[in-house]
């Protein structure tokens, strides 16, 4: 399996890149993974265009949750895409 990052390590990145400090880098990764959950509670997808979409797909009862990646992360995997960026 390949390696992976920490949330800490993801927010030092996040921090670096939006120029602020980790504490705020952090607030806004909480403030959306904290966000996303709370959408899909509500059963309501998710498109976040240039990653992808989120979704929920009724089945009777149940619900799958599904990810549908964008055309950018299909290009990166090397997945079927039209993506020249």
């Amino acid at each position: 399996m390949p390696d992976r990052i920490e949330k800490k390590e993801f927010v030092r990145r996040v921090a670096a890149r939006m120029g602020t400090d980790e504490a705020q880098a952090g607030a806004w990764v909480d403030g959306i993974v904290e966000e996303m959950y709370a959408t899909f509670q509500s059963r309501h997808g998710l498109t976040l265009p240039g990653f992808g979409g989120f979704y929920l797909e009724r089945r009777g009862s149940r619900i799958a949750f599904k990810f549908n990646p964008g055309q950018r992360l299909r290009a990166l995997f090397g997945w079927s895409s039209t993506y020249r960026g």
